[in-house]
């Protein structure tokens, strides 16, 4: 989710506050394609929520793309970059009522009871050990199967990137879209592929959570700032800063669980997040930029 909103900044510079919900509706569209429709019940309780999950990403980059199209697109681009007073005002405002809407029309659609995707992997764990001493070591199935799609997906965006036409045409509209229409690429197109990407992304994260998390329409509330730490800790800009970003983030979370009640895992993230923004401000990955 982290690579998520990271790529939206890297390229488009916008502070997304609806991140969130998009995270959320990844989480009902996997929800429903296993459950309220049973599309994929042939495949068993097993592989149906992954695939879910994976499907869930090109639903949200359709809805990601639209929503560029019709509402982003007038508060963004080259248009806008040039006037901060009223284009970087406008995005916050625009994101923020976005996320507002989403999350009120998910209560009205969906309701406020809490879902989740069952799958037997949630109560099944690979035990590893004895280690430290004769301790074993319990490995949650769905989380650990949740983590290697998230690589996965890691990896295939990096080829992307790196490696096609797409990621080239994004790479230079986020390092000079004045210069990348010149030569001849279409900058609002590249936005709105870069933001359908995005919001693909953290759908597909949101549908991997959802096999060991509760949820709700108001989840994102509880992950949007998280997504910021992570951004903001790898390097902001930086699609290879996000991913360990948030790599740390989950590390620094769950080793917390060890020692510390849940209330207060989230204020672990942020003292490691101020210890390594107190040391290197431009996170782990970004680039420094002297002031004139």
């Amino acid at each position: 989710m982290c690579i998520g909103l990271g790529l939206i900044f890297g390229i488009m510079r916008i502070v997304n506050f609806a991140q969130g919900e998009l995270l959320m509706l990844g989480m009902y569209v996997s929800l429903y394609l296993v459950g309220g429709f049973a599309a994929l019940h042939l495949l068993g309780p097993l592989v149906a929520p992954f695939i879910a999950a994976i499907i869930a990403g090109p639903v949200l980059f359709a809805g990601g793309a639209l929503l560029h199209r019709f509402l982003l697109s007038r508060v963004s681009g080259l248009s806008t970059a040039a006037r901060l007073d009223q284009g970087a005002f406008g995005q916050l405002i625009v994101t923020l009522g976005l996320s507002l809407i989403l999350q009120n029309g998910g209560l009205i659609v969906f309701g406020s009871t809490p879902e989740s995707i069952l799958t037997p992997l949630s109560a099944r764990a690979f035990i590893i050990g004895p280690v430290f001493g004769g301790a074993l070591l319990f490995l949650n199935q769905a989380r650990i199967f949740a983590a290697l799609v998230a690589v996965l997906v890691a990896v295939l965006l990096w080829f992307v990137m790196e490696r096609t036409r797409p990621g080239r045409a994004l790479r230079a509209a986020a390092d000079n879209p004045v210069a990348a229409t010149y030569m001849g690429i279409d900058v609002d197109r590249a936005y709105r592929l870069a933001f359908g990407l995005g919001a693909a992304i953290t759908a597909i994260a949101g549908g991997l959570m959802a096999t060991y998390l509760s949820f709700t329409p108001f989840v994102g509330l509880d992950y949007v700032i998280i997504m910021y730490s992570g951004v903001v800790l790898g390097g902001m800009g930086s699609i290879l800063g996000a991913f360990w970003g948030g790599l740390t983030v989950g590390f620094v979370q769950q080793v917390s669980a060890l020692v510390l009640p849940p209330q207060l895992q989230n204020a672990a993230i942020f003292v490691v997040f101020l210890l390594i923004v107190g040391f290197r401000p431009q996170g782990l990955f970004g680039r420094s930029a002297e002031r004139a």
